[in-house]
């Protein structure tokens, strides 16, 4: 009886000896020894995929090259891009050295049974893998043992951006690779061939942006667990300024223009003036809100293209508040007109036709002006008075002196004639405009 569990625990090794052996030899991970060519039996024999070469040794040295095949696009409001690469590595490991100067090409399924280094891409958000037909990774092994590792990675990657001077504005995004689990004792990163390293950037056509230039780096990230290695990318875009400026710039432009208009109308036509004044300010508005509705909704950036609608914005409102301001004269100049016309005819009633051609005028344009009409008003109307404070014993002198004062501060508050509030307008608001484009252009493009 005690030799039957001894018998389970025999069958049981010869059973799962079977399992790792198979039928036809070792097995390597997913793939049988039958199933591989003799020279990567031979390699495999004894390899192991969980140490690095040189273990126990200097650190492996990885060259990398990328080709950036597209970027795909570039979020303003998420302040990323993404990007299609091809990521080239490059190592040697002496445990695949083989006979011969030919190199082995093997199926991208067989990096299973390979040491790969633990590349990764620090500031990607999304990545994935291409895998259309199959994985579209790449395994090239040389007779030195120098191993090549190819992937096609599309990737959403972070890009601090300083949209100050949107849409004018340079922004610098940078491409990093680091090393996940292998501090600078395990290995080291270089770039095969310095900036040529890099393909693709030259070609590239995106919508908004081109690309300026282009640099490569070597660096170390640091971390509380240690040193790893890093290699970044450097890369500038500048944006397209056209289709900014006939999307937004121009319309503005012809918005504050059409704003203008209204000096030429008559200020007695009091809807026509108004309901340029109001729509013109409603479609800059309505302007505004369409050129933030590309960009992030919260920052701290005051940016070039606000600053500009900022300016449009309070040349369209001053022109309307310019209307408001000319009737407001107008009908002030008015009252003291008729102001005037009930004076001269109190004083024509009281004292008779004998001096009304004196005065006669009730256009402050034609002969004596305002001014000067009010004195000679004053002076005519004070012999009334004084008759009236003898007869009525002062009762009415301090009615008189109100009315008196009232005129003079009416006078000094009114403008001598309110059409011309339109002609200094004609000229004073395209002046301005003009002067505060060229320092708007000028300091953001040369500055």
């Amino acid at each position: 009886m005690m030799l039957i569990p001894l018998f389970i625990c025999l069958g049981l090794l010869v059973t799962s000896v079977n399992c790792e052996k198979g039928i036809h030899g070792i097995h390597f991970g997913e793939w049988n020894e039958s199933q591989l060519q003799p020279t990567i039996q031979k390699l495999m024999k004894g390899y192991n995929r969980y140490l690095r070469p040189n273990f126990n040794g200097g650190p492996v040295e990885i060259g990398m090259s990328l080709d950036i095949a597209s970027i795909d696009a570039i979020s303003e409001i998420n302040m990323d891009y993404t990007a299609t690469i091809f990521l080239r590595q490059r190592w040697r490991d002496s445990r695949l050295i083989f006979p011969g100067n030919e190199s082995l090409s093997l199926d991208g399924r067989l990096v299973s049974l390979l040491w790969i280094p633990d590349t990764f891409i620090p500031d990607s958000k999304r990545s994935f893998l291409h895998d259309v037909t199959v994985d579209n990774r790449l395994i090239r092994i040389f007779s030195n043992g120098t191993v090549l590792y190819a992937l096609r990675i599309t990737a959403t990657i972070a890009c601090n951006m300083d949209l100050t001077k949107y849409p004018m504005d340079r922004q610098v995004c940078t491409l990093q690779l680091e090393s996940w689990g292998y501090n600078l004792q395990d290995v080291v990163f270089y770039w095969t061939r310095g900036n040529d390293s890099v393909k693709g950037l030259d070609t590239l056509r995106l919508a908004q942006y081109s690309v300026e230039s282009y640099y490569t780096s070597v660096s170390e990230a640091v971390y509380e667990t240690g040193c790893y290695p890093k290699l970044v990318l450097h890369f500038s875009l500048r944006r397209n300024v056209l289709f900014f400026i006939l999307e937004t710039y121009v319309p503005s432009t012809l918005l504050v223009v059409l704003s203008w208009v209204s000096f030429w109308i008559s200020q007695s036509s009091v809807p026509a003036r108004t309901c340029i004044g109001v729509t013109t300010v409603l479609t800059m508005t309505t302007l505004m809100m369409g050129a933030r509705t590309s960009l992030p909704n919260a920052n701290c950036f005051i940016k070039a293209i606000d600053v500009y609608l900022g300016i449009c914005f309070t040349f369209i409102f001053g022109a309307l508040l310019e209307y408001a301001c000319a009737h407001f004269c107008t009908m002030q100049h008015q009252t003291i007109i008729d102001v005037q016309r009930e004076l001269l005819k109190e004083f024509d009633e009281s004292n008779g036709n004998g001096s009304i051609q004196l005065v006669t005028s009730t256009t402050p344009n034609k002969g004596l002006n305002q001014e000067t009409q009010e004195e000679m008003t004053d002076q005519s109307v004070q012999p009334e008075g004084d008759e009236q404070t003898e007869k009525k014993q002062g009762n009415s002198c301090g009615l008189s002196s109100v009315k008196q004062v009232s005129r003079r501060a009416v006078s000094m508050m009114s403008v001598e004639n309110p059409h011309n509030i339109d002609r200094h307008a004609r000229t004073l608001f395209p002046m301005a405009f003009l002067l505060v484009n060229i320092f708007y252009w000028l300091y953001y493009l040369f500055i």
